[in-house]
Parts: structure tokens; sequence; C-alpha cells
């Protein structure tokens, strides 16, 4: 019925399936009704391994690893990384995109917006093609 819609680079909202996707290979990661990272593969990185002292000393402008992690989330299917987070050590993975699934296909049911090209464009608003 709808096309998917691109949500970051490499993550897809199926909105028939009200499924997360990578943009990649199409893999299914979770529902769109639940945080996409939980879907993923999570790789913890020390700081160490990105990021390279500046100076040498107490102080080295690098990330210091009892006060950081690095949290990885990779496709299951292909391995795309598809976000990096910088956390606290102890803190939750952050929910950082909640979409209204139902108000979203109410406004697609009727005709107030529609997908194009993995976009939403609002009716009556779609760019001019010249």
């Amino acid at each position: 019925m709808y096309e998917q819609i691109r949500f970051t680079e490499y993550l897809n909202l199926d909105v028939n399936t009200e499924k997360w996707r990578c943009h990649d290979c199409g893999t299914e990661l979770i529902s769109a009704r639940e945080n996409y990272k939980r879907g993923c593969l999570v790789a913890e990185r020390m700081p160490e391994e990105i990021h390279n002292p500046v100076i040498d000393g107490e102080y080295t402008f690098a990330p210091d690893k009892d006060w950081v992690r690095i949290l990885e989330f990779y496709c299951p299917g292909c391995a795309r990384q598809i976000e990096t987070e910088y956390l606290p050590p102890g803190h939750p993975i952050t929910y950082d995109i909640e979409p209204d699934i139902d108000s979203l296909k109410a406004r697609l049911a009727s005709g107030d917006l529609v997908v194009r090209e993995g976009k939403l464009v609002k009716v009556g608003q779609e760019p001019r093609r010249g």
C-alpha cells in the first residue's frame, strides 16, 4: 500500500508492516513501536580504540573509559552501522525516534500525506519538477 519512509541515512520505516528496516538490505529489525536499536547487533567499543590521545599527560583530550562508553548499532542482516551512541557507563540505550504510527497511517490514508521517493510530503506542497 505505502512505500517505506526513510527516517535516517540507514533506517527506514515500513508503514505497512510497522517495522523498522535497514535501508541498505531491507532486513526487518523490530516493531516500529519499539526502539529500533533493540533490533540491532550492538558492539561496545573502548574510547581509546577510536580516539587517540591528543597530548601526553594526565589530560589527553581523549574520552575517559570511566566516564563514557561507545555503543555501535549494526544491521543483523548486512552489518551496516546504523547508529553510534556515547553514553555514561550504566546509562540505558537512548530512545531517539518514536513516530506516532497511528497518526501517520491516518494521515496517509486520508491523503493528507503521501510518500514520494522515501520522503513524506504534504499533499499540495510537492516540489515542482522542472
